[in-house]
């Protein structure tokens, strides 16, 4: 397993590498843009920020223009390399500075694979941004002990060189004065301020335009409005305040983030946790900052240190929030109508671990012993000829709610995506088709054509049918699992694990199976109720096919996720009438899904297999259900006395 680790964490460096040396030359280092040469290497001549793409600090151009040379030499490949083993040190001194228990030999293969996959490092590394250095130096400065233990001139210079480069990192210097070491705060101080006064002296129309005619660099690079700014400043921008009125409402809270930031960061410095009171810090100066771009944000993937909830199960969901944001975009986190929710999610994961994550001390009773998770211990088969792999033990509680959606919502992008991207050659799905319509006339059910015609003749009958189509395939499985989370906790991981198995399989349906679905056979004469007419002469069918990957029919996951509702209500529902509703759902989603001209009859079988799959999939690895529908931790006593009674004991086993 470490070895595996390790060798995922060699392969995206090296793919890392590979995307800038892939590039054409005049596309390297484009960040570095005013001082690059037309081969797209650092040159060592000409105006540091004449061109406003470069942000760093005079400083940090005085540091780096002698490295250009190397760079020039070699056409970018050691700036490449170099700038990618400065990212690889920052995750091994991050995993080494680990407390306790967590720094285990896993921890620095680990926190490469993260550090290099992360968004900070994986879209601006053809920029040939180097604002890794900062975050660098202050780790060495403040979680090596070889330099914390000292007298504190190691660390007071490190975080100096640092705020040199990236000059919020001052703020650094407070923790160090509020937790005692003064020296290295004060050493910090003056090595920013020598370093700064070097570069005015060899470098003063920079020097100049970056202090001065920029506000420490504030107006350089995009639009301080642009949503790649994550700051607070950013935001208020962005929001329509500008002048004054900006700055009225930015300095108290930028001033009153950094207070109960910093703050936060002595205690846990205090703690012994000196990973997460620097990755504190670093989220408040991402907050506080006038600008905050993409290659400035490493210091949130930091915060994942960090230990939150006193139950197992919970211990998972903050380091995997931090995870998604640094590693995945906007439109993977949230749903389409919520992205300006998504497009702000660094400034917000900043914000909440600056000032709102309660994360353990080192003192607290659960730091290393937190409340264990209930399990079923493994159950004997009904039948003795399936064989059960038993591959985890069942979990009986109520699972952290914010993991769930999370997780539903990435794991709903990744199903979109790969349906989407499943095989579309439209002659291949007619041909299909053609296969389908076969089989079903040799076995006397190709009922689709009569019934669709039936269907669109009757006005109310079609736009019923065409109503229950577009709501009623994700409204009805989001409410079943919703009544189960909060009434049957252990009841919903069972039916939860085994929708998303039978989901897994139709995938697999999709890629190799195109199927073009009865409204888009030519020459048939189907008709479209829910989408109305198609082009079926043009190859692409117009518009539609931007929506989704309109070949992806077999099997039918509207029968698929409709028995699955049938199932899990037949099998909770504490009433017989309850019971057989349950049942008619799928009944009349096969009506719906026939009658719009959308699947074939054959379909459906498809999606009933995909549901059984999924249960058996579900059965062979953890056992049988009836633990799980059985008496339920955290569930309600009604609920408690149903689940209690003989009937839903047997049935949890079948």
């Amino acid at each position: 397993m470490l070895g595996a680790l390790w060798l995922l964490a060699g392969l995206l460096a090296v793919r890392q590498a590979a995307v800038v040396l892939r590039l054409p030359p005049e596309r390297w280092f484009t960040g570095l843009g005013s001082w690059t040469g037309g081969d797209g290497v650092p040159r060592v001549r000409g105006s540091l920020h004449g061109a406003d793409s470069f942000t760093g600090t005079p400083f940090a151009g005085l540091v780096l223009r002698p490295l250009g040379r190397a760079a020039e030499q070699s056409l970018g490949a050691v700036w490449t390399v170099g700038t990618l083993l400065l990212v690889v040190a920052v995750a091994l001194v991050a995993a080494r500075a680990l407390p306790g228990r967590a720094a285990l030999p896993a921890a620095a293969p680990a926190a490469v694979i993260l550090t290099v996959a992360s968004l900070p490092v994986r879209d601006t590394f053809p920029l040939g941004q180097t604002s890794v250095i900062p975050v660098l130096l202050v780790l060495l400065g403040c979680c090596v002990p070889r330099f914390v233990q000292g007298s504190g001139r190691a660390t007071g210079v490190l975080t100096g060189l640092a705020a040199a480069l990236q000059p919020v990192v001052l703020l650094f210097a407070a923790p160090l004065w509020l937790t005692g070491r003064r020296r290295a705060a004060v050493t910090a101080g003056v090595t920013f301020a020598a370093a700064t006064t070097l570069a005015w002296v060899t470098l003063p129309d920079d020097s100049w335009t970056y202090w001065a005619h920029h506000i420490a660099g504030a107006g350089l690079g995009e639009a301080p409005d642009n949503v790649a700014n994550q700051s607070l400043h950013g935001l208020l921008l962005r929001v329509g305040l500008r002048g004054p009125l900006e700055l009225a409402l930015y300095a108290p809270l930028a001033a009153a983030v950094a207070v109960v930031g910093l703050r936060r960061a002595v205690r846990y410095a205090e703690d012994g946790q000196a990973l997460l009171a620097t990755a504190v810090t670093g989220c408040v100066a991402v907050v506080v900052a006038p600008t905050a771009w993409q290659h400035q944000q490493l210091w949130i993937l930091l915060a994942v240190a960090g230990r939150v909830g006193r139950r197992r199960a919970d211990r998972f969901v903050w380091p995997v929030l931090v995870v998604l944001v640094m590693t995945l975009t906007s439109t993977v986190l949230v749903p389409p109508n919520l992205v300006a929710l998504g497009r702000h999610a660094p400034l917000l994961a900043a914000l909440a671990a600056a000032c709102a994550v309660p994360f353990l001390t080192r003192s607290s009773e659960v730091w290393d012993r937190p409340v264990p998770t209930p399990l079923a211990e493994p159950q004997r088969g009904r039948f003795v000829w399936v064989p059960l792999l038993r591959f985890f033990k069942r979990a009986l509680n109520r699972p952290n709610l914010l993991l769930e959606l999370m997780l539903i919502r990435v794991g709903y992008w990744v199903y979109s995506y790969i349906r989407a991207q499943a095989p579309d050659s439209r002659t291949l799905a007619e041909s299909h088709g053609r296969q389908i319509l076969g089989v079903e006339e040799a076995l006397l059910m190709d009922v689709e054509h009569g019934f669709n015609h039936f269907v669109a003749g009757v006005g109310w009958l079609k736009d019923g049918m065409n109503y229950y189509y577009g709501t009623f395939h994700f409204l009805v499985p989001l409410s079943v699992l919703g009544y189960l989370y909060v009434r049957r906790p252990a009841t919903y991981r069972w039916a939860r694990t085994a929708l998303c198995f039978a989901t897994l399989v139709a995938l697999v349906g999709f890629w190799l199976y195109p199927l073009a679905p009865p409204r888009l056979m030519p020459g048939l004469g189907f008709i479209d109720t829910v989408n109305g007419p198609q082009d079926l002469s043009h190859p692409d069918f117009g518009a539609l096919t931007e929506l989704a990957n309109q070949y992806a029919a077999m099997p039918s996951l509207h029968i698929g996720w409709s028995l699955w509702c049938g199932v899990v209500i037949a099998v909770v529902a504490p009433r017989a009438w309850t019971r057989w509703l349950g049942m008619l759902y799928p009944l009349l989603t096969f009506s719906v899904i026939v009658g719009t001209a959308n699947h074939y009859v054959l379909d459906a079988v498809g999606g009933a297999l995909v549901v059984a799959s999924g249960f058996g999939i579900q059965y062979a690895l953890t056992g049988p259900g009836r633990v799980a529908l059985a008496v339920i931790p955290g569930a309600r006593r009604g609920d408690e006395a149903r689940a209690a009674a003989p009937r839903e004991t047997v049935r949890a086993g079948s």
